[in-house]
C-alpha cells in the first residue's frame, strides 16, 4: 500500500560516534524523501564528525576514522540539508528517542534553527512495538518477508523502514492501537497526522525529559520530579531550572524548558 501523503515524508537514519545525544556526532546520514506523487529521492552521505569514532562503535556500523577524514562536516552541509528537508514530515525507526534529538542537536550546534514542532513525526518502531513488539531486522522479515542483510548500513536501514511503514499501514489500517495496559489510544489509518498522534504526540522535548500528561500539561519525565508539573517545579524550586540549564542536557530540552518558564512568568 502506498502511503497517503499530503506533505513530503522523509525517512532518515543516522550512524553516529555513539549513543549520547549531547556528546556524540553523526558520521553518516541517509534520507529517503517520498513525495506525495510517489517519487522517491535517496541521498546518503558520510559526515566528518570532527572527533574520533570509538573502535567499538566502528565495529557496529563499519565506519572508521579513515572513511570520513575527507568527508564534509555537518556544519558545512547543515543549511543545504535543512533546505532539502523544508516542508517535509519526518519518519524513521526509533527516531523519537535518538535520531531526531541528535539531528536537531547537530543543527543547533551548526547555528541552523531546525524546528520540528510543526512537522509530523512518524516512528515505525513505535507502531511495530505496540502492535508486534520487536527490532528493525525482525520487522522487515515480519512485514516484508525479507532478510535485512545490511543492517546498520544507514541506507539499507532507511529503505527497510520505508518498506516496513508501508506494510504496517496496509496490515493494520482500521485496527485499534492499544497500550500495554490494553487501553485504546487510537486507530491506525493511512494518514500521517494520525500516525504522528499515535507515535509522538505526548513529547514536549525531543529527548523525552518532559512529556504531556493525560490532561495535556507539561510534566517532568525523569528524576525526583517525575510526573510533577514543570511550571509548578519551576515556581517552587527555581534552582532546578539552573541545574538543568548548566547540566549535561540537550539544547532542545533547555530551549523547551526556557519557553515554559517564560510562558509561566507571563501568566
Amino acid at each position: 500500500m502506498k502511503l497517503n501523503l499530503k506533505n513530503p515524508l522523509t525517512f532518515f537514519d543516522l550512524e553516529t560516534t555513539g549513543t549520547n545525544v549531547v556528546k556524540d556526532r553523526i558520521v553518516e546520514i541517509s534520507v529517503v524523501k517520498v513525495m506525495p506523487d510517489g517519487e522517491t529521492i535517496v541521498k546518503t552521505n558520510k559526515i566528518n564528525p570532527t572527533v574520533p569514532i570509538p573502535i567499538e562503535t566502528s565495529l557496529i556500523h563499519g565506519i572508521y576514522d579513515e572513511d570520513v577524514k575527507e568527508a564534509k562536516t555537518f556544519k558545512s552541509v547543515a543549511k543545504s540539508l535543512a533546505q532539502f528537508l523544508e516542508g517535509s514530515d519526518l519518519a524513521g525507526f526509533n527516531i523519537l528517542k535518538f535520531d531526531v534529538p541528535l539531528l536537531v542537536e547537530e543543527f543547533l550546534r551548526a547555528g541552523v534553527d531546525f524546528d520540528v514542532s510543526k512537522r509530523k513525526l512518524i516512528d515505525a518502531q513505535k507502531i511495530f512495538h505496540m502492535m508486534e513488539k520487536r527490532t528493525l531486522s525482525a520487522a522487515y522479515k515480519f512485514y516484508c518477508d525479507k532478510s535485512l542483510d545490511d543492517a546498520h548500513s544507514a541506507e539499507a536501514d532507511t529503505l527497510a523502514t520505508l518498506a516496513v511503514l508501508e506494510a504496517q499501514v496496509e496490515k493494520y489500517n482500521g485496527q485499534d492501537m492499544v497500550d500495554n495496559l490494553g487501553k485504546k489510544i487510537g486507530t491506525i489509518e493511512n494518514d500521517m497526522a494520525i500516525l504522528h498522534e499515535l507515535t509522538s504526540s505526548n513529547l514536549v522535548d525531543l529527548g523525552g525529559r518532559m512529556v504531556l500528561n493525560k490532561d495535556g500539561k507539561e510534566v517532568f519525565n525523569f528524576g525526583k520530579h517525575r510526573n510533577r508539573l514543570v511550571s509548578e517545579v519551576l515556581e517552587k524550586e527555581p534552582g532546578y531550572y539552573n541545574w538543568i540549564m548548566n547540566g549535561d542536557f540537550a539544547q532542545d530540552t533547555k530551549r523547551k524548558l526556557t519557553e515554559i518558564k517564560l510562558r509561566s512568568m507571563k501568566m
